[in-house]
């Protein structure tokens, strides 16, 4: 007797999955716009530091004249104080006000900046140009009113003593850490940002997830941060020449950003699984790359996010390399130890996952029946 097999009810399509993997999909999509478009759609154009030399009158004249909050005075008394200023990186530039004006610009610290001073310039000359006029206007009302009294007035104008008239000063602009002629709009030094945060993000990942053990762990990271360092440097200061000055200095500063990166990543994932991949791939590329302050002045970010992006591992490597490639004089022992301390933050994550693992292994194997011996 032959079986009749019965046909499989023919199961339904689950739509609710292709909706759902659509509304996670928009929601990546969304915070990763969120984390990009954020930062520039909220910046302010405001405090930003700058010192000025003269009297207190001339500086409130000339602040007057400018939008509110434009600018954070720091009073200095001569002009070599608001140069130290600039290349120490206390200020992104200097008004010098009295007789022979003068804006001090560096567009190696920011290019926007740069600019604006540039237009702080063109405002104070166009004050300078109208007291002219109004002079001039005065010495013509007065001459045109004499003429009318006839010889007596004329008489009388001249008897009057005559200003020499002095040539009107013109602001002078001088930029006092310019741009390398490799790099003369400061896009590159800008864009190298991104590479390195995804190179620490990458190394990272490929670290976690190819190498097994604490110390193989540490010595991927420190072959990573030699290796991956000179590379980048090679590619970024030999190849393209956006970085300036001493190259090795540039590899152990690209060498530890990196390595920082990659060392938070590997004790994250080491601690949590991979959860942690995901953890800090997030803390560096959507967090601390977008307020890292690389295309524009921290100043300019929504407070707090801009000084906190310069704790981050982004930001702080990249105002390193642009105070070693431009400024010589600026203090960098706090980027360095910061950088530093999250390197230490990666290895400690990295021993205290190791070791829970580890207890996590020796408490199965407690758990596990003994043997039964045979009869």
């Amino acid at each position: 007797m032959s079986h009749i097999r019965t046909p499989e009810p023919r199961q339904r399509p689950d739509w609710l999955k292709s909706v759902k993997a659509a509304l996670i999909a928009t929601a990546v999509v969304s915070i990763v716009l969120l984390a990009f478009a954020w930062p520039t759609a909220t910046s302010r154009t405001e405090n930003l530091p700058v010192a000025v030399v003269g009297t207190q009158e001339q500086i409130d004249a000339v602040t007057a004249k400018m939008p509110d909050k434009l600018l954070d005075v720091h009073p200095v008394a001569h002009r070599e104080d608001a140069v130290n200023g600039i290349r120490t990186r206390e200020v992104y530039g200097g008004v010098v006000l009295g007789d022979q004006p003068e804006i001090l610009t560096a567009s190696a610290a920011s290019p926007v900046v740069s600019q604006m001073l540039g237009g702080v310039a063109t405002t104070m000359q166009r004050g300078i140009d109208q007291k002219v006029i109004e002079g001039t206007t005065q010495a013509l009302e007065k001459i045109k009113g004499a003429l009318a009294k006839g010889p007596a007035g004329m008489a009388a104008l001249s008897q009057q003593p005559q200003q020499q008239a002095a040539t009107p000063p013109t602001v002078k602009t001088t930029d006092m850490v310019p741009l390398s002629e490799d790099d003369p709009r400061g896009s590159g030094l800008a864009i190298a940002g991104l590479p390195l945060t995804m190179g620490g993000m990458i190394g990272g990942i490929l670290i976690s997830t190819l190498v097994t053990g604490v110390r193989k762990h540490l010595l991927a990271l420190g072959l990573y941060g030699v290796i991956g360092g000179f590379v980048l440097a090679a590619i970024l200061q030999g190849l393209f020449g956006i970085l300036q000055a001493n190259f090795f200095a540039n590899w152990a500063a690209i060498g530890l950003g990196i390595a920082a990166t990659a060392s938070v990543i590997v004790g994250l994932s080491s601690l949590i699984g991979r959860a942690g991949l995901a953890v800090g791939a997030v803390l560096t590329m959507f967090i601390g790359n977008p307020i890292s302050a690389l295309t524009s002045p921290k100043e300019f970010i929504l407070p707090p996010f801009g000084e906190i992006g310069q704790w981050l591992v982004p930001g702080l490597s990249g105002t390193l390399l642009r105070d070693l490639s431009y400024f010589p004089d600026a203090n960098i022992a706090a980027q360095v130890w910061a950088l530093i301390g999250w390197v230490a933050l990666g290895i400690i994550l990295t021993f205290l996952g190791h070791h829970k693992n580890e207890s996590s292994l020796t408490g199965k194997e407690e758990a596990q029946p003994a043997p039964v011996a045979a009869a």
